[in-house]
């Protein structure tokens, strides 16, 4: 991603350019700030069994109840590319990083682990490409989609979103109905894995996208088990994808991480 003023921009580079780059000191990270990694879920037969190497017994037990060679490939290098960046942050080898689960099954790094940096993390793949974020003390939540044609946008849409989510997708011509779709359900996940929710609260949150096509305010109703003031960073991505950030208050901005710059 290029950081600056501006729409943010994702790119996505091999996982083994942003894993196998080295950092003479621990990535710096400052308060209002969220670094967003994107990189594609490729790489050789012994790159892949680099990244095994680094994952938890847990997580190479989840990777070989794959069916498909693909996916396990895939879900390997997602784990072992997540490992290998939060490693920049703490001055670890990513075969040395712990991370745990909160009860709803977030993970996060084991507090005897983070030292100064605090850092929280969310991931998200999907489709042979993944999306990092990394914030200093603040819950953060990602989540990037391709988006596709075949799916029944109309009655996904009416069981899942607010009524004015609907509203604005059905307007629209039927072209344009599923990038849309795809656009509140990215900010909508976003904003669900941030707080450790299920997909069961995805009629819980209410996204109004803004005008300048980045920003999103999230409305949440009386009653549900979602926190309140969260906002969300759409993300521009490549033709045929959507993807989004989001995270408490609205004093923060998204920058590229360091070797996406």
């Amino acid at each position: 991603m290029n950081p600056g003023a501006g729409e943010p921009v994702m790119v996505f580079p091999s996982i083994g350019m942003v894993a196998t780059v080295g950092w003479s000191a621990p990535i710096a990270m400052e308060d209002r700030t969220i670094h967003v990694w994107g990189f594609s879920l490729d790489g050789s037969l012994s790159f892949v069994e680099r990244c095994r190497s680094w994952l938890s017994e847990d997580e190479r037990g989840r990777a070989g109840r794959f069916i498909s060679q693909q996916d396990q490939r895939r879900f390997v290098l997602a784990h072992g590319g997540l490992r290998a960046v939060l490693g920049r942050y703490l001055g670890l080898g990513p075969d040395a990083v712990e991370l745990d689960c909160s009860e709803a099954g977030k993970p996060f790094v084991r507090k005897e682990q983070r030292g100064q940096s605090a850092i929280t993390f969310n991931m998200s793949h999907a489709h042979g490409r993944a999306l990092i974020a990394v914030s200093k003390g603040r819950e953060v939540g990602v989540d990037v989609e391709r988006i596709r044609s075949d799916i029944e946008v109309a009655k996904l849409s009416k069981r899942y979103f607010a009524p004015s989510e609907q509203a604005s997708i059905m307007e629209l011509a039927q072209e344009q109905r599923a990038p849309r779709f795809f656009r509140y359900w990215v900010a909508k996940e976003a904003v669900l894995k941030a707080q450790g929710i299920g997909l069961r609260a995805l009629s819980q949150c209410e996204i109004i996208l803004g005008a300048d096509g980045v920003g999103a305010e999230v409305l949440v109703p009386a009653g549900s088990p979602l926190q309140n003031n969260w906002r969300v960073r759409l993300l521009s991505c490549d033709e045929g994808w959507e993807a989004a950030v989001a995270a408490q208050g609205g004093d923060w901005a998204v920058q590229g991480g360091p070797a996406g710059s």
